[in-house]
């Protein structure tokens, strides 16, 4: 079996950090999707691409990844840099505005 480790991006929905601390386990794919003639649904015989296993670093799922077997291969993540700017939002309400807010 092989599988992929990473940290997964945060989406386009959300402005922050939420659910990207955890590291991903993730089996590839062993069997192609097949629509289904009648419904047009897509379905797959291969249960494993179901499972995704989540951990809290890298160390520990590839110690998992290992002790069952599994051909994982890990991905490093692109480090994004902080978004702070001065004079940002927080400065439109500071107490020692040397000008007047307005719109």
């Amino acid at each position: 079996m092989r599988a992929r480790i990473y940290r997964p991006a945060r989406t386009a929905m959300q402005s922050g950090t939420a659910n990207t601390n955890n590291w991903v386990l993730e089996f590839s794919p062993a069997q192609a999707r097949q629509v289904d003639p009648l419904m047009g649904w897509t379905s797959s015989g291969d249960m494993d691409s179901q499972v995704r296993l989540r951990f809290e670093d890298r160390d520990a799922a590839k110690a998992y990844a290992e002790a069952h077997g599994i051909d994982a291969i890990v991905i490093e993540p692109k480090t994004r840099r902080p978004n702070l700017r001065p004079g940002g939002y927080g400065d439109n309400f500071a107490t020692n505005r040397r000008q007047v807010w307005t719109h």
